[in-house]
């Protein structure tokens, strides 16, 4: 059963009605209430105070008894604030926690931990700080977690890759997080989205990104997300799915992705940190990539010769570091690549011509000094001609074995004929006959039309 009187621009303070049995689903989503949360609504099932101006969740969450029943809690975009109340171990069947875009500050309560049902845990956009609790550990059934934009600091926990062995989208940007990725980050093989731009992580980029192997994979369009969990409350029981929504960064602006877009979505985002080293030639097996953005570090080396190996990347932004080199040819066979972005960098030589490397904006390429050829107004000065394409080579492979088939046909068709007319002295004989006789037809032929004329 569910009661949905959400966008209804309802006003005022929801009295705490003495309700016993509310067992079903509640929407008050996109309303004006406000005030403090009620305890009587932790008796639902699934419960949407989202979009409200609601100020107090004290007493609601942490009333006494054990909100046994509540499996799914949105009070995302309210007015909640102060310290995050420790009293999740009172709701041990959460299976959906959204608490983000408030103003929660402090830092992430330890009975969190306790949530060992728990698939999303959203936190976006408030003021927490200091570390990811260890207890988080022990809620190994986590697919999301979305903690950006807060103060949280310190290094990523190696457990995050150990235990959340079914964690799909890990986001931590515009944070204070700091020090090297760990390599027991590489363990997430399920991992569709990882986000971590907007921090102070350095150190190198690890090799094992190869392991994430749902990224090395396309998702079928047939399929769907299917973020299912059993609930059972007292006369109801079944299956119920959950939404899953993130904000990120694409071509340039931050944009929401849902359900299904978010679903088929493979990024990597590692900008505006301090990385540095080289790209690792492992990252060309991430097939199913779609967004890679490692922009704002300081990578240094080429880039790697075979990135066009990705064939399904459509955003690639490497721009302020440090690479040299050329723009390696291969890039050129990304064909679903509708936003490049190489500037501010070293790369030197010419963009490779005849591709779709041209389509893109100047500001794309600017400022790499020893870089020449459109879109760019630099020119290419001779003595450094743009880049042969791979089929230009081929072809001249091509026109080279036509002529020498030519003249070997020539030569075996010219001896072929002539060699047995000269050697073998009947064929001579016949052929000069033959060529006697076609003289005479053509010259009677001729003379015939003449006297015809004159008369």
């Amino acid at each position: 059963m569910e009661m949905n009187i959400s966008h209804n621009n309802l006003k005022g303070v929801v009295s705490n009605f003495p309700l016993k049995n509310l067992q079903y689903s509640l929407i008050l989503a996109s309303n004006q209430f406000e005030g403090p949360i009620p305890p009587f609504l932790r008796r639902s099932t699934f419960l949407d105070l989202s979009n409200n101006k609601f100020s107090n969740s004290l007493s609601f969450l942490c009333a006494s008894g054990v909100a046994d029943t509540l499996y799914s809690l949105d009070l995302s975009n309210n007015q909640l604030s102060g310290q995050i109340p420790d009293c999740w171990s009172h709701f041990k069947s959460l299976v959906y926690l959204d608490l983000s875009h408030n103003k929660f500050s402090g830092k992430i309560p330890t009975s969190v931990g306790s949530l060992l049902q728990l698939q999303a845990l959203l936190l976006r956009n408030n003021n927490l700080t200091e570390e990811i609790p260890f207890s988080l550990r022990s809620c190994t059934k986590l697919v999301m977690i979305d903690m950006a934009e807060n103060g949280l600091s310190g290094p990523i926990p190696t457990w995050i890759g150990s235990t959340l062995q079914v964690l799909q989208i890990l986001i931590l940007a515009r944070n204070q997080f700091f020090g090297s990725l760990p390599l027991q980050i590489c363990y997430l093989k399920s991992i569709q989205l990882l986000d971590l731009s907007l921090n102070n992580f350095s150190g190198q980029i690890p090799k094992c990104f190869q392991n994430f192997t749902s990224m090395a994979r396309k998702t079928p369009s047939k399929d769907h997300p299917n973020h299912l969990y059993f609930f059972n409350a007292n006369y109801m029981r079944g299956n119920r799915s959950y939404d899953l929504n993130a904000i990120l960064m694409w071509k340039g602006a931050e944009e929401m992705f849902t359900n299904y877009g978010l679903f088929l979505l493979k990024s990597i985002d590692l900008s505006s940190n301090n990385f540095s080293g080289e790209i690792p030639a492992e990252i060309e097996d991430l097939f199913a990539l779609i967004s890679l953005n490692l922009s704002r570090n300081n990578l240094r080396g080429e880039i790697p010769s075979n990135i066009g190996k990705l064939a399904s990347l459509e955003f690639l932004d490497l721009s302020r570091n440090q690479f040299v080199g050329s723009i390696p040819w291969s890039l050129t066979q990304i064909d679903r690549l509708t936003m490049l972005d190489l500037s501010h960098n070293h790369l030197r030589g010419a963009i490779p011509t005849g591709t779709q490397l041209q389509s893109f904006n100047a500001s794309s390429y600017e400022d790499n000094f020893d870089l020449c050829g459109a879109p760019l107004e630099k020119l290419c000065v001779e003595g450094e001609p743009p880049q042969e394409p791979i089929q230009e080579k081929d072809d001249s492979l091509f026109t080279r074995g036509f002529y020498i088939s030519m003249t070997f046909g020539f030569v075996i068709g010219f001896w072929g004929i002539f060699g047995s007319i000269l050697i073998k002295r009947s064929w001579r004989h016949a052929y000069f006959k033959f060529l006697n006789n076609f003289i005479d037809s053509v010259y009677v032929m001729v003379a015939i039309k003449l006297i015809k004329y004159r008369r």
